[in-house]
């Protein structure tokens, strides 16, 4: 009777497991050529534009289940690009980004919820030191067949969101100031995305 009794919450334990990973949201692979994650702050009055070119990270969505649907984005500062060699050094130096100590910043959800028609990830932003709590609202583009990957699908996602930069510590001494380089910095991220169906 003990075997049998065994057996049978193994069996029911096994199934349970086998069931909530059918439940998890499907990953869905970004395809990077076609994804981007952009920026626009100000120099004295003027919006300067840039964007980070080398960002990895993994995406796990399905509108019907945002329970297990999550974000996990880690961007590399030293690909930063302005379209200006001397501003972009100048970012990556102690002065602002300091990438020979913080190479990296991350974005991890903790949790995803609609919106009205859309949704906004809520999670952890770490840019240099400093982690702070966050919501990125976004917005998906469309959901079809992949015509060029049989049996596959593809989706294109696009957020825009602000943060205060002097909050996260980029900008250290007089540069910490805003009479020059703004504040606050728009951000835009689209990312194309497919997974098999």
């Amino acid at each position: 009777m003990k075997k049998q009794a065994i057996f049978g919450l193994s069996f029911i334990a096994l199934i349970a497991v086998f069931s909530f990973k059918l439940m998890l949201a499907p990953n869905w692979t970004v395809d990077k050529a076609h994804s981007s994650i952009g920026f626009e702050i100000t120099h004295f009055f003027t919006p300067v534009k840039g964007s980070f070119t080398d960002f990895t990270g993994t995406l796990a969505f399905d509108p019907s289940d945002l329970g297990s649907s999550k974000v996990d984005f880690t961007v590399n500062i030293a690909s930063v690009n302005t379209g200006n060699k001397k501003r972009d050094s100048h970012l990556q130096s102690k002065d602002f980004f300091n990438v020979k100590k913080w190479s990296t910043m991350k974005f991890t959800s903790t949790s995803i919820k609609k919106s009205g028609s859309n949704y906004v990830a809520v999670g952890k932003l770490t840019i240099r030191d400093v982690t702070k709590s966050i919501e990125i609202p976004f917005k998906v583009l469309g959901v079809q067949d992949h015509p060029m990957k049989k049996g596959n699908l593809v989706t294109a996602i696009r957020a825009e969101f602000s943060i205060d930069r002097t909050k996260f510590g980029v900008g250290t001494g007089s540069w910490s100031a805003t009479a020059v380089v703004g504040d606050n910095v728009d951000i835009t991220v689209l990312l194309e995305a497919s997974r098999k169906k």
